[in-house]
């Protein structure tokens, strides 16, 4: 059975919440992370301050909300990315998850700044909450794509030198507990793929690549190129 309807008050209660987190990221876009404000979020909705913190009682809780929800959003996207190729087509699936993130990105500046950029003012997140475990899923999701191709990337580091100590403990236990039999070089190699198509992205989120470049989507094909071959795999025709 399905979950049950929600009531009128809470479907309000959503769409409010809903309201005030599309505020905040608004306020952020046009004037820094600094200016998530719940009093100032409040005067634009019509709302008094007490009211809005029947929703959030504090500013740092409606940060770990947001950061919560983008990380998730940015994680389904790239799943089903992946998930839209075969599991034994490594370069397809690294293909994929490469263009999703950079069409997540462009298309989402804003939440891309809030999660990559620089850090709300004084913002402290609570520990092991919701958006660390958001984050550490996106961080996971990468992780499969090396392992898909670990097989043939594995010659190519093997002298490496890495251990599990390297890593925050919840998210190397996280690793272990998805891929066993994943070595913690590769979660290295993970990182550093992240690095790579990290780069340009934000380069491109941030404004820096226009000025130089036509097309950003090709420079960033010829990356993923260079990704692929560094892992040991074959790359085929570009695909944008």
């Amino acid at each position: 059975m399905g979950q049950p309807p929600l009531s009128r008050r809470a479907r309000l209660r959503a769409d409010t919440s809903a309201e005030i987190k599309t505020i905040a990221l608004k306020h952020m876009a046009v004037n820094g992370a600094a200016a998530i404000s719940l009093r100032a979020i409040a005067r634009e909705m019509g709302m008094t301050a007490g009211a809005i913190y029947s929703y959030y009682d504090t500013r740092d809780a409606l940060v770990s909300a947001l950061i919560a929800e983008v990380y998730t959003s940015v994680a389904d996207t790239l799943e089903a990315a992946r998930d839209s190729r075969p599991a034994d087509d490594p370069v397809g699936r690294v293909l994929a998850y490469g263009h999703a993130y950079r069409q997540w990105a462009v298309a989402h500046p804003e939440e891309f700044r809030l999660i990559y950029g620089d850090p709300v003012p004084e913002y402290q997140a609570p520990p092991g909450g919701a958006a660390a475990e958001a984050e550490h899923r996106a961080c996971v999701l990468l992780t499969s794509i090396v392992a898909a191709a670990w097989p043939q990337a594995r010659h190519r580091y093997a002298d490496d030198d890495h251990s599990w100590s390297d890593y925050d403990p919840g998210f190397a236990a996280l690793v272990r507990a998805s891929y066993p039999e994943l070595p913690p070089v590769a979660v290295s190699l993970s990182l550093r793929v992240w690095g790579r198509m990290h780069g340009l992205v934000s380069l491109e989120v941030y404004g820096h690549l226009r000025p130089q470049v036509q097309d950003p989507a090709k420079l960033y094909q010829a990356e993923m190129t260079d990704l692929i071959e560094a892992l040991g795999l074959v790359p085929g025709p570009a695909k944008g």
